[in-house]
Order: C-alpha cells, then sequence, then structure tokens
C-alpha cells in the first residue's frame, strides 16, 4: 500500500493516455450544471470530423481550467514570444496550405 503525505493527489497516467490525442477544433457548448468541450481533429479534404475525445467539467473546474490555462499561456508567450491568431476569420474555415490533393 502506497503511503500518501497529506496535501498530495498521487496521479496515474497510462500510456495510452499519455501518448494524448491531436485536435486541431474544440467545440464548447454548456448547461447551468457543467462544461462540455468536444476535441475533434479536421483533416484537409475531409468534408467529416470525429470527435476524438470530450471533457466535461462543472463551472468552477471549468473557471479553473480557463485561469490555469491563462497562465501557462503568458508563461509561454513571455519564453517564445505572442501567439499570433489568424486575422478575418469568421465562421469555420481551416487552410492547411498548399493545393487540394486530387486522386
Amino acid at each position: 500500500m502506497e503511503e500518501q503525505t497529506e496535501g498530495q493527489l498521487n496521479i496515474e497516467l497510462s500510456e495510452d493516455v499519455a501518448e494524448g490525442i491531436y485536435s486541431n477544433l474544440a467545440i464548447i457548448t454548456h448547461s447551468n450544471a457543467e462544461f462540455v468541450i468536444d476535441f475533434i481533429r479536421v483533416l484537409p479534404g475531409v468534408p467529416k470530423a470525429k470527435v476524438k475525445s470530450r471533457i466535461i467539467l462543472t463551472p468552477e473546474h471549468a473557471r479553473r481550467l480557463l485561469s490555469a490555462l491563462s497562465d501557462n499561456i503568458e508563461k509561454f508567450e513571455s519564453a517564445n514570444g505572442r501567439i499570433r491568431l489568424q486575422e478575418n476569420v469568421s465562421g469555420f474555415t481551416m487552410n492547411f496550405g498548399g493545393t487540394m490533393g486530387q486522386a
């Protein structure tokens, strides 16, 4: 049996979860009791995309996630420069660059 000191949480990360899932689109919805974040991978030339992972959070945990993400973005930008966002992005369009492949 593992001993755990007070105030510490022992977190296990399995190999398959540690590999991660790539996502280039997130859709966030909410109800009065929870926030739902769907992580999606959109590929060029493929008109259909699947949700790869869904995370459901309480409003309190969503606020904590926002704070932690904001803090990490500030640290990243301090070390690497400001993250540039594409301008004039209206609606959903993804440009992967290059030309459309043909079969």
